[in-house]
């Protein structure tokens, strides 16, 4: 299986490829505007090429496409994140639109060539909804993003159904929950701190907590329970899923900021909780809070979808991977 993964340095492209160079199968084509590494664990490396392009370039793009082709499947992971789309408006929309919109049209250009249609899993989010929200949201519940980065995500979700209710590929848009805990940097992410409550302690770093809310509940994955769900994504049955509606919410876990450094404290110790600091930042807040914190993932799950483990599971795979 030809498998193109775009966004292929970042922290998912990453992930995703470490579990998929486990299995001999998979033929990877990694993208990314700097060369993607290939992790140095991976069981078959010589089974990925990495290529470096920038899909908002025209003449990137079709280079690109004319080294990957022909293709089963690929996973869209390229962006600027939550907070950094809302600073900075004009990079989230190259980034996050139009250079989707640009890879899906050669993906159409492409399918069009080929006897197969194209799997092609975008990595949306629930930053597509916005308050008021119910109690419990599941995929009927009408999205309304807050923020440019939510934005941004939805008016792809709608082109992907377009294109595979015209048969052009076989589309699936994966709503992602916050990933928790995310090994690496800070990033541009509102959500950034949610991974930092356990990754800068555990490493002696201090963490800003941007809010003074103890009760203030996530919905978060960990990263383990993504790759294999990613995975599983490239042969699930979408036959139960109309063509103009091929949005999924990602299963997740509700999770308070209270219950995360309880969660710490079990795994690595109540003297990692003086590093936590809690310094409210408005703008932080309201993206915050303007997204869901309880999901039914029944979909998700009649789909085969995996279920996620405990927060105090994630911090404990967390810990174990560092020794590893």
């Amino acid at each position: 299986m030809s498998i193109l993964i775009t966004g292929a340095a970042g922290f998912i492209g990453q992930l995703l490829t470490e579990r998929l160079l486990s299995n001999p199968q998979y033929k990877l084509i990694l993208t990314d505007v700097i060369n993607p590494p290939i992790p140095s664990n991976a069981k078959y490396p010589s089974n990925a090429r990495s290529i470096k392009a920038d899909i908002s370039d025209t003449d990137s793009l079709n280079d690109l496409m004319a080294a990957s082709l022909p293709l089963d499947a690929v996973f869209i992971f390229h962006g600027i994140m939550s907070s950094g789309s809302e600073a900075n408006f004009d990079l989230g929309m190259k980034v996050n639109l139009h250079a989707t919109q640009s890879l899906l049209e050669a993906l159409r250009q492409a399918g069009s060539k080929q006897e197969k249609l194209i799997r092609v899993i975008y990595a949306s989010s629930q930053a597509v909804y916005g308050q008021p929200l119910p109690a419990i949201i599941d995929e009927s519940v009408l999205p309304t993003p807050e923020g440019s980065y939510g934005a941004q995500k939805l008016i792809c979700e709608t082109l992907i159904n377009d294109y595979t209710r015209k048969g052009f590929f076989d589309g699936l848009s994966t709503r992602f929950p916050t990933i928790s805990i995310r090994p690496g940097k800070p990033t541009q992410a509102a959500s950034s701190f949610l991974s930092g409550m356990v990754r800068e302690p555990v490493d002696g770093k201090e963490c800003i907590i941007p809010l003074k809310d103890r009760s203030f509940r996530s919905w978060l994955c960990s990263p383990k329970t993504l790759a294999e769900n990613l995975v599983y994504a490239l042969s699930v049955d979408l036959a139960k899923l109309e063509k103009h509606k091929r949005v999924v919410n990602m299963p997740g876990i509700g999770v308070t900021v209270q219950e995360m450094m309880d969660a710490l404290a079990s795994v690595a110790g109540n003297d990692k909780l003086e590093l936590l600091k809690e310094e409210r930042d408005p703008d932080m807040e309201r993206i915050l809070r303007s997204w869901g914190t309880d999901f039914d993932n029944k979909l998700a799950y009649n789909l085969g979808f995996k279920e996620d483990v405990s927060f105090e599971q994630a911090v404990r795979d967390y810990i174990s991977s560092l020794r590893k």
